[in-house]
């Protein structure tokens, strides 16, 4: 199956650190609860991690990611990070004062540590609104060798990533804190445009850095925010530590194409974590981390708030990534690509009629989740699919549709063998139990090997 180049970081130069004046900050408790909301602002989403200690991060508000990669993205998350992320509390938790905790730990070889996101996926300013992203955070209180390897983040991706994992920096990347091998320093990064080069000199994005204020970044909080301004025009982006404005960037150094492509999507999911070792920590540090890298050093999160500026109604909460969030007319051609969730899956590029992408590496047991699809008043009989096989000999399996659970009983389904290859596509028709009304749609996989047997480049229902 197609594969195609993977994601990094910050990697072939780093910024120069900007230095700066500023006066000491006052100390600040560290469970400190999420700021009041400004005048003239509105609170769109904020979590201040109030919890027992060890208890995980709200399942409601975040996902725990594992592992190390996505299904079927790239390896390493993109980034050449070796640790492989848990829902372990000894990684992920609650410390049971205000803060979530991201520990990475040494266990012989093998370095763990915790990565969650949110579940909505919807982060954008309205028109004419400023969006203010913020978080207050301590970096692992570890410096000089002993740090090397060490890469906290709070960091937001364009909802199109999830599901697909080959659409990066084009859908965009607001780095808005990343630090490495405990160098008090906080960097502020945009990614967009190609890989390699373009608009945005990837991989290493277009960024800039400075010290923390006041104190060390490793010793004491600080707080980091991103603003993307839509109130001016062009539309501004701009980073700051500690309400101090450090590096900006404005709409009008892109092409249309290029800032369409990161902003004209439904919006942007926040992350947290901890990696250890990659692109970026290797270009300041060599390879990392090393042996005199030490073990259990914490990010410790206060709270994460969005704001937006003036009033009206906010974005409504989402958490479906990708796709057509007000639904989808199930007569039309709905694309495999464009579901709301999905297990065991992938996406590539394909060669059928049109081109695009379809959903592939998919076996016994993986399903696809499409959200609102809008059957209407007349009953849809039919179910037909645009699929191919490059299976072996004597691995098949069903394609079946089922409505509001991956478990539910199917309406219908259909066998698939090989059709002579991955790429080798052809529209396979099944009766369906009449369907009426809004549902959401799984398309699941059965089969009695475990091997892959079908790709799906697209589906739709009829009468």
């Amino acid at each position: 199956m197609n594969r195609v180049r993977t994601r990094n970081r910050s990697l072939r130069w780093i910024p120069i650190i900007i230095a700066a004046l500023a006066l000491p900050m006052a100390a600040v408790a560290a469970n400190a609860a999420v700021p009041s909301t400004p005048s003239g602002w509105s609170l769109v989403w904020s979590d201040d991690f109030t919890g027992g200690a060890g208890s995980l991060p709200s399942s409601a508000d975040w996902i725990v990611d594992t592992g190390h990669a996505y299904p079927g993205g790239p390896g390493n998350w993109g980034t050449g990070e070796i640790q492989r992320y848990t829902s372990d509390p000894a990684n992920l938790s609650l410390d049971g004062g205000g803060n979530l905790r991201i520990t990475p730990i040494k266990n012989g070889s093998e370095w763990t540590s915790g990565r969650i996101e949110t579940r909505r996926a919807d982060f954008k300013p309205a028109d004419g609104r400023i969006l203010r992203i913020e978080s207050r955070i301590r970096m692992p209180d570890v410096t000089g060798e002993a740090a090397l390897g060490y890469w906290p983040a709070f960091w937001a991706l364009g909802a199109p990533y999830r599901g697909d994992y080959w659409n990066w920096p084009a859908i965009g990347e607001f780095d808005i804190m990343e630090n490495v091998n405990g160098i008090d320093s906080v960097w502020a990064v945009l990614h967009c445009g190609v890989n390699p080069g373009g608009p945005c000199n990837e991989t290493t994005g277009l960024g800039a850095s400075r010290p923390c204020p006041g104190t060390s970044c490793q010793s004491a909080f600080h707080t980091y925010r991103f603003e993307w301004d839509r109130s001016v025009s062009p539309d501004q982006l701009r980073w700051y530590v500690d309400g101090q404005q450090f590096h900006s960037i404005s709409q009008n150094r892109f092409d249309a194409a290029t800032w369409n492509a990161m902003t004209s999507h439904q919006g942007y999911f926040l992350l947290l974590n901890v990696a250890m070792g990659g692109a970026f920590p290797n270009a300041l540090g060599g390879s990392t981390p090393t042996a005199a890298t030490v073990s259990g050093r914490s990010m410790l999160v206060d709270y994460v708030a969005v704001w937006q500026s003036g009033s009206g109604s906010e974005p409504t909460p989402t958490v479906t990534p990708t796709g057509d969030p007000g639904g989808v007319d199930a007569r039309s051609t709905i694309q495999a690509e464009a579901h709301q969730a999905q297990s065991g899956t992938l996406v590539e590029s394909t060669t059928d009629s049109g081109g695009g992408r379809n959903v592939g590496g998919i076996g016994n047991g993986d399903w696809l989740r499409f959200d609102d699809v809008r059957f209407g008043s007349t009953a849809a009989t039919q179910f037909r699919a645009r699929v191919a096989s490059g299976a072996a000999g004597g691995v098949s399996g069903l394609v079946q549709v089922r409505l509001g659970s991956p478990t539910a009983a199917p309406i219908g389904d259909f066998a698939i063998a090989g059709t002579g290859g991955w790429q080798s596509w052809r529209t396979v028709p099944a009766n369906i139990t009449p369907v009426t009304g809004t549902h959401t749609v799984y398309v699941t996989f059965s089969s009695g090997q475990p091997a892959d047997f079908v790709n799906l480049n697209w589906f739709s229902f009829g009468d």
